[in-house]
């Protein structure tokens, strides 16, 4: 079965920052991209990053380039987003997400709040 476990939200002051972290199992890890997607209040999916299957390239929406990081670590079944200089904007509920053939997998997803 597979499962994608986020963690890591939570209430952060603007400026501030934060890493999320998503537990992957039930498949090969290593062998799949991974992304991250977030859900604002009252919005759509929205992309945030992915990276591919070795870590070595990234990719980020044009909204948090520069201020987000992606990496995963393929013997631990992890990936995780560090997120800096966080605004309010960056509030949403983070989903972890794997394409399996053609199913998209999601995790249950982290909130993140940003307020003064």
């Amino acid at each position: 079965e597979v499962q994608l476990v986020e963690s890591g939200g939570g209430l952060v002051h603007p400026g501030g920052s934060l890493r999320l972290s998503c537990a992957a199992s039930g498949f090969t890890f290593s062998s799949y991209f991974m992304r991250w997607v977030r859900q604002a209040p009252g919005k759509g999916l929205e992309w945030v990053s992915f990276v591919d299957t070795g870590g070595s390239s990234t990719t980020y929406a044009d909204s948090v380039k520069g201020r987000f990081t992606i990496a995963r670590d393929n013997a631990k079944n992890t990936v995780h987003l560090q997120m800096n200089s966080l605004q309010s904007g960056a509030t949403a509920v983070y989903y972890c997400n794997v394409l399996l053939g053609a199913v998209d997998y999601w995790g249950q997803g982290t909130q993140v709040t940003v307020s003064p």
